[in-house]
């Protein structure tokens, strides 16, 4: 089988936001922005990756999902304990540097890892854990 990854999904509370972090911040590029029923759907991927997007939504629109359900996805994308991703670079100590220079919550500085590899770890504006790791260069 030969499969790849091709989009995934971060909730997202406040759609510009959630697109400064992105396209300003992290330097995605916007491939998508998708506004329905007053509820927006942003579509962000790296440059260099154009099959790999990830879409900010908002956690209302999950189908299925109840007011009370609603409630608890919105108190833990407040604790940062509802979603999150892991990007990788080959420069962290850089990347960690360029997003201490924006207005970040910092989670875990540059660390190396007992598993191998280094890390560091910010939140989005809403919550999401982003996790950056080396890749070999």
């Amino acid at each position: 089988m030969d499969m790849t990854i091709h989009t995934s999904f971060l909730p997202q509370s406040e759609p510009d936001v959630a697109l400064a972090f992105y396209r300003d911040v992290l330097g995605f590029e916007v491939r998508n922005d998708v506004g329905y029923a007053g509820m927006r759907w942003i579509t962000v991927g790296p440059p260099n990756q154009k099959d790999t997007a990830i879409v900010l939504y908002p956690p209302a629109a999950s189908p299925g999902v109840t007011a009370d359900e609603q409630e608890v996805v919105a108190q833990m994308m407040a604790k940062g304990t509802f979603a999150s991703v892991v990007l990788a670079t080959a420069d962290v100590d850089g990347a960690f540097e360029r997003l201490q220079q924006h207005d970040v919550e910092v989670v875990q500085e540059p660390t190396d890892q007992p598993y191998g590899v280094r890390d560091c770890a910010v939140r989005d504006p809403s919550g999401n854990m982003i996790r950056i790791q080396g890749r070999p260069a």
